[in-house]
């Protein structure tokens, strides 16, 4: 992924991408850099444009389903419903604490 952002930056720069140019912005960054996949990457979308990219990637995201299974939904509203009760204890014992008196009272 950080291959393809470093070809992605140097593309929305202007700038033509290619295996030094993609390694000297990986290593700008401190990121150790692969040479293999940085050629393969450029192999991978060598003669494709970056709009190309992204209109095969919306197609493919398109696919995916995007809704949870109604067992984790409900999972994560009886957790927040929890945190929620805990809150309120809370809230309920640090009132007990002043037991109706006020600092300047």
């Amino acid at each position: 992924m950080k291959y393809l952002a470093a070809y992605l930056l140097l593309n929305a720069t202007g700038v033509t991408p290619s295996a030094d140019k993609v390694k000297s912005v990986l290593e700008s960054v401190a990121i150790d850099v692969d040479e293999e996949k940085i050629s393969s990457l450029l192999t991978a979308l060598e003669g494709k444009s970056v709009e190309e990219l992204i209109t095969e990637g919306n197609e493919k995201l398109a696919s995916v389903p995007s809704a949870a299974p109604a067992s984790a939904a409900s999972a994560s509203a009886d957790a927040g419903e929890a945190a929620a009760e805990e809150a309120a204890a809370e809230e309920e014992e640090e009132s007990d604490d002043e037991m109706g008196f006020g600092l300047f009272d």
